[in-house]
């Protein structure tokens, strides 16, 4: 049986970290503390140059919720050919109604200008308001795994929910448990789920090498990276899984 491990880069240190750690995959993000937007241009270009294990931009040209007008709607449109001239893997999208529904016609959209690429809907999937009819959408989408906690600000809180999602989905599609997975809580988390795909953000926090830093601001100006040791316990205990 095989196993998946994603791991976020918002850096590209973090990239080159998470391969050299043993991650299969990593989805590149800008701005953590907004939980991850669309990154530059550059960094997607310099992020492939780097590694060689799967790279998925995300695509989210903001914060904040998961509807979006049309002005930004087609920005992500160009984001993703750039992501796809640039030579990554897939993307990782996600649209909703005000309701709470998947926007089925603007993601059919962002997927057509995929052109091939693999997709991973997001934890857009952790606001709509039916997961059950939900997940069965994103698979008509023709998604290749959806990014979820279970509707739960962490995977341990919606434990439940994902291992109703990875009934539902029969392989179908994969389910990648997201948020708070940890080292410490993985081995549990896949017992009980039965999941077989797992997204880490393995979050260090960097002290910034200013020699200089303004009192009078009051600012850390730390960066978010990514902890290699932890990536590679998230690995061995997958692999322990495998065995």
């Amino acid at each position: 049986m095989k196993f998946e491990l994603e791991v976020i880069g918002f850096d590209l240190a973090s990239c080159i970290i998470a391969e050299r750690a043993g991650a299969h995959r990593i989805e590149l993000c800008a701005n953590p503390h907004e939980g991850g937007t669309t990154p530059s241009l550059g960094m997607i270009r310099m992020a492939r140059k780097s590694t060689s294990i799967q790279l998925f931009p995300i695509i989210r040209p903001r914060g904040g919720d998961f509807h979006y007008d049309n002005m930004e709607f087609l920005s992500m449109i160009e984001d993703i050919k750039l992501c796809k001239d640039e030579g990554c893997d897939g993307v990782v999208i996600g649209m909703l109604h005000k309701d709470g529904t998947v926007d089925m016609n603007a993601c059919h959209e962002l997927i057509h200008h995929a052109n091939g690429m693999d997709i991973t809907f997001h934890r857009a999937f952790d606001r709509v308001k039916d997961q059950a009819d939900s997940l069965e959408k994103i698979i008509q989408l023709g998604c290749k795994r959806v990014l979820t906690s279970g509707g739960f600000p962490t995977a341990s809180e919606g434990k439940e929910e994902l291992k109703k999602l990875v009934t539902q989905s029969a392989d179908r599609i994969t389910i990648m448990v997201g948020s708070g997975v940890k080292s410490s809580n993985i081995e549990g988390l896949q017992h009980f789920t039965k999941a077989r795909a797992f997204h880490a953000s393995a979050r260090k926090s960097m002290h910034s090498q200013m020699h200089y830093q303004r009192e009078s601001m009051k600012e850390t100006l730390d960066k978010i990276s990514i902890d290699e040791n932890e990536v590679q316990l998230l690995r061995k205990a997958l692999d322990s899984f495998s065995n």
